[in-house]
């Protein structure tokens, strides 16, 4: 398997665009995968860049109901005329960070009928699942950290039950991709046990200055795992460095135009 990061909120590259935001394009054995599309048509530029061409896909995943992660689904649609979209019934629900700033996605392809919305786990073949988070056993509980979901004019702290997330089995491996993990880096890894896990950990938050310790324990905790990280986005970069003193090679750092192969 080869994962291409198309988009992250740093770039290893100077012809290359970043934001905040995360898509990544994956190549297994039967299959090309978008997963996730940044906030904007950035990655499409990346993509032009870096000699991918976005026309093969044939399956998309978008992670969850956030802007940051779904932005650019429109402009795929536009280029790409056959891949199938997956995600959660719950992905287009009205969801906000604060009382007023909209980080959902685009109205209006609520009714595109190449979007195939699941509520359950959705087994696309032996290689690949796609897994929903709602209504598991959390270890650690879910933290909305100011998202929020707004239902009947009230806002509701988000439960992310809109979350899913990408298992790909290879070589006897598997392979574990999220996009923000915002249910909880912990949750994940206990609930999934991935060899790899690719994606952010929602822990930008957590300032190493104020939460080291918090930060500091739970690289403790990952590092009792077999599971190697590649981390970015959410996750923050000073974050990122301080778990890397803990976990040292069993964490890596992604950024635009970052190549992982496993």
């Amino acid at each position: 398997m080869k994962c291409t990061v198309l988009i992250e909120n740093t770039t290893c590259q100077d012809d290359l665009h970043c934001e905040h935001g995360l898509s990544l394009y994956i190549e297994s054995k039967k299959h090309h995968i978008l997963f996730d599309t940044g906030q904007s048509a950035l990655f499409i530029d990346n993509a032009k860049t870096l000699g991918i061409d976005l026309a093969q896909i044939d399956t998309v995943i978008i992670s969850h109901g956030h802007y940051d992660h779904g932005g650019g689904l429109l402009s795929f649609l536009k280029l790409n005329s056959h891949a199938t979209v997956y995600l959660h019934e719950t992905a287009f629900h009205r969801y906000y960070h604060g009382p007023e700033k909209y980080i959902g996605l685009d109205e209006r392809l609520q009714d595109s009928p190449r979007i195939k919305r699941i509520t359950e786990d959705f087994i696309l073949d032996e290689e690949i699942s796609i897994l929903c988070t709602a209504g598991k056993s959390e270890i650690v509980p879910v933290q909305s950290f100011g998202l929020s979901e707004l239902k009947d004019g009230i806002h509701h702290p988000d439960q992310f039950d809109h979350e899913i997330v990408l298992m790909i089995k290879e070589k006897n491996q598997s392979i574990l991709i999220s996009g923000c993990s915002h249910k909880g880096i912990l949750n994940y890894v206990h609930w999934y046990r991935p060899d790899v896990l690719i994606g952010g950990f929602h822990l930008k938050k957590l300032h190493p200055t104020d939460h080291q310790y918090e930060l500091i324990s739970l690289a403790e905790i990952l590092k009792q795992f077999s599971t190697v990280y590649y981390t970015g986005h959410c996750t923050g970069e000073k974050q990122t460095e301080l778990m890397k003193t803990v976990m040292k090679d069993q964490i890596h750092a992604i950024q635009s135009g970052s190549v992982i192969e496993i």
